[in-house]
This record gives structure tokens, sequence and C-alpha cells, in this order.
């Protein structure tokens, strides 16, 4: 698995391990590292013109607050937060006092789901910390509904190489981002699939594999197992 080990040992993982008698490894292929000062200061954007920060993720506030510690940025107790989900808004209590007047979430996790909030507070400027790899979708929804922000790249995504000592020894890998895939063919350039299956979640992360030349053996979400996990199973299952 191209991904961090699960925080919970109630984890569906561990339950398929148990049932099919494999070794489920957890090694992410890709690290999420902040921008330096400099580099963020190069975008030529100053924190305190704006009054309110969208978090799309613990890694955008993480790093939000890390450049602010560095750059001496002293955040004002008025500053509004908006985030996708209940989970990062609590995450901010890290960081500051929790106050529920100044921070706003969604309900589904989709950042469609916060716009009618953020409308109501149309005279905010927003500042949206985000990845070097993003889409515009946000942007342009924020566009669409006539809000004032900016985008400001704050980390980003990079490989999270082997040691030369690592063993490399797995019979299938899974991948969540199109960087992790990215990362494989970075840390081992005349990789050979042979026998190993791969598997993916995410179309982008399939186009990926696909276009790195590799047989995709497992792929998810789908009609029949729109998770990781599910589908996992479902690939081990028919494996008997």
């Amino acid at each position: 698995m191209s991904q961090p080990k699960p925080a919970s040992e109630k984890s569906p993982y561990y339950d398929i391990a148990h049932k099919y008698g494999v070794d489920i490894v957890f090694r992410p292929f890709i690290k999420v590292e902040g921008v330096t000062a400099k580099e963020f200061r190069q975008q030529k954007v100053s924190i305190l013109d704006y009054t309110a920060i969208v978090f799309t993720s613990r890694h955008a506030i993480d790093h939000f607050f890390k450049l602010c510690e560095e750059l001496r940025v002293t955040i004002p107790e008025t500053m509004k937060y908006f985030c996708v989900t209940e989970a990062i808004a609590l995450y901010i209590q890290k960081y500051v006092q929790y106050r529920k007047r100044k921070v706003f979430f969604g309900n589904t996790g989709k950042i469609n789901d916060l716009i009618p909030t953020m409308v109501k507070h149309k005279t905010e400027k927003y500042l949206v910390p985000l990845s070097d790899v993003h889409t515009d979708e946000l942007k342009d929804l924020l566009d669409q509904n006539k809000l004032q922000h900016t985008e400001v790249v704050m980390y980003r995504t990079v490989s999270n190489d082997f040691k030369a000592d690592e063993k490399f020894d797995y019979d299938m890998l899974i991948f969540f981002s199109p960087v992790g895939v990215a990362a494989l063919k970075k840390n081992f350039p005349n990789f050979e699939q042979k026998d190993i299956a791969i598997g993916s979640f995410g179309p982008t992360t399939a186009k990926a594999v696909r276009e790195a030349g590799l047989r995709l053996d497992l792929e998810a979400p789908s009609t029949v197992a729109p998770s990781m996990t599910g589908a996992l199973e479902l690939y081990l299952k028919n494996l008997k």
C-alpha cells in the first residue's frame, strides 16, 4: 500500500490481511513537504491582506501555520477559517483556539458544499493554501460565485525515495495518486512488472499506471467496489 499505515487498528485492511492470509505493508511512495519562506515570498502574497483562509486538508493547515511561524506573521483573532470537513476544522485546534463563530465547515467533504457558506460571507478576502499539484476546480467555483480569492502554493508532493538497502519484494503494488506512480519510476527506472499485480484508486491514478506502460490488475472505485478495501477483497477472493 503506497500510503501511510492506518491510524486505527480496526482498519478493514487488517481484517482482509487476516481473512486471506496476506501481509499488507504500508509504505508511502510520496511525502508532503512545505515550500520555503523564500519560495513563498516569490509568489508575492501577503497573508495579512486576507480575512479568511480556506483549508482543504490537514496538510494545508500544517504548512500554513508553519509558514506563518517562519515568516513571523501573527494571525489576528478575527481571521475566519472555512474547511471542507468538520475533521479538518477540528484539526485547527492544534494551532489556534477553536471558536465556532470563526470556523465553518461543509458536511460532504466536497468544496461545492462549502460554497453557500462562503457566499454568505461575500465581503471576506479568501486565501487558499494549495499543493503544487492541484486542479482549477476550486478557483473556478470561487470565480463563478464572485468571491474575492487568491490561491497560493504552500506545500508540494514529492517522491519518498527508497534507501539502497531497503527491501522491495512485493506481489502487489497499490497506488492512490499519479505522483505515487511517478515515484515508482523515479526509484526504479528499470522496473519490470512481470508477475507483480498493480492496483489503483481513482481515474487519474489508473491513467498514470497505463501511461507508464504498466498492466493494471485492480481498479477502484467501481460499481461493485466503491472502496479500495472492497476492490482488494474481491481481487483476493477471485484468486482463490
